[in-house]
């Protein structure tokens, strides 16, 4: 596979880009939109440019073999049997980096938790799946913040369900993998006769939009305030901080309750609702586009099964790439890394497939 006319049309696409962003006419939207997409085309040019800077070398070192000088020779002989080596590994590197790339990866996200089949236990698998997402972002030091939550009415700790920011760049790339059905079997606590259970907790996990990337008409807005029951019913308002936005085209209705001020919870609540319009678009595209896709890994289907979390055996298993870990306990108290690390190469290796196709 030859991927040098690619890198020299990315190369050069970088150089354009870095001319364009010199304009001093240039407008604020076109600086973001053009400095973004400059950061992205980077990491490739560096790794190209790496990669001639060492062919030039080894070019350089074979002229040196041919001049007939044996100690020049011998010393572009160990040169030679130096970058070799770095050759390849270069072009594995770029390979990797010209695989197409998720645009939303660098984002940060907002993930919606909701409880399914099995009653008061689903309501606890939801708030075991919210735990173990906080201390996974406590490990990356992300910053995890409330948008809204509904817990469950019998006062036993669970959610109905719980939205919540996560704020990092890059937090997309790591968490996509989580959108779909993730299902627990274990004897719940609120069984007397010690019977296996299953229940259901549904993810999803949603890139956060840009200003750029949405654009909301102040008239499609139905704004209401009402009295707030606090986050987690920890404290009791008695001003109407709480605020619901509905967006009459498309009936989404999005609400915000964990702060006290009512400005906050109108910021978060109208970025809340960029972020779900963003996904609506995205779900639309991706729809069009599944004939092509071929079941790529990741591509956030809401209904698929997606994991399965076994307690009387100690294991995980994601039933996309049928990868099975025997560590629960670690793994609910946020260490991830190992089945990530799993979901991302099983998404190269498919995408260098398609590529090589």
């Amino acid at each position: 596979m030859n991927i040098e006319p690619k890198l020299q049309a990315i190369e050069q696409e970088y150089n354009d880009i870095g001319q364009k962003l010199s304009d001093v006419n240039i407008t604020p939207k076109d600086l973001q939109i053009l400095g973004k997409k400059r950061a992205q085309l980077e990491p490739v040019v560096e790794k190209y440019r790496e990669y001639k800077d060492a062919q030039k070398s080894i070019t350089e070192a074979k002229e040196l073999i041919k001049a007939g000088d044996p100690e020049l020779e011998a010393l572009a002989r160990e040169e030679i049997s130096e970058l070799e080596p770095k050759i390849e590994n270069f072009t594995r590197d770029l390979t990797l980096l010209l695989l197409p790339k998720d645009p939303n990866d660098d984002k940060s996200v907002i993930v919606e938790i909701r409880a399914g089949t099995g009653g008061d236990e689903a309501t606890l698998f939801a708030a075991d799946l919210f735990r173990m997402y906080v201390r996974f972002c406590e490990r990356q030091r992300w910053k995890v913040e409330v948008i809204d939550s509904s817990t469950n009415t019998a006062g036993i700790g669970g959610y109905k369900e719980i939205v919540f920011r996560i704020d990092s760049n890059g937090a997309y790339s790591k968490m996509k993998y989580e959108s779909g059905v993730h299902r627990v079997q274990r004897v719940p606590v609120t069984e007397a006769s010690g019977r296996i259970h299953t229940s259901a907790a549904t993810v999803a996990v949603l890139p956060e939009a840009d200003d750029v990337e949405v654009e909301i008409r102040p008239e499609d807005l139905k704004i209401d305030t009402y009295r707030s029951s606090g986050a987690g019913g920890q404290h009791v308002n008695m001003t109407d901080s709480a605020v619901r936005i509905t967006h009459l085209p498309t009936g989404i209705v999005v609400t915000c309750q964990d702060e006290r001020s009512q400005i906050k919870n109108r910021a978060r609540a109208m970025s809340y609702l960029k972020t779900k319009l963003f996904d609506l678009e995205q779900q639309k595209q991706n729809s069009e586009q599944a004939s092509e896709r071929r079941g790529m890994i990741g591509s956030g289907d809401r209904s698929e099964r997606v994991r399965t979390y076994n307690f009387p055996q100690n294991r995980i298993t994601d039933h996309r790439i049928n990868l099975t870990l025997y560590k629960l306990e670690s793994y609910l108290d946020g260490d991830l890394y190992e089945m990530i690390d799993a979901m991302l190469l099983a998404e190269q290796t498919q995408k260098l497939q398609d590529l090589e196709a």
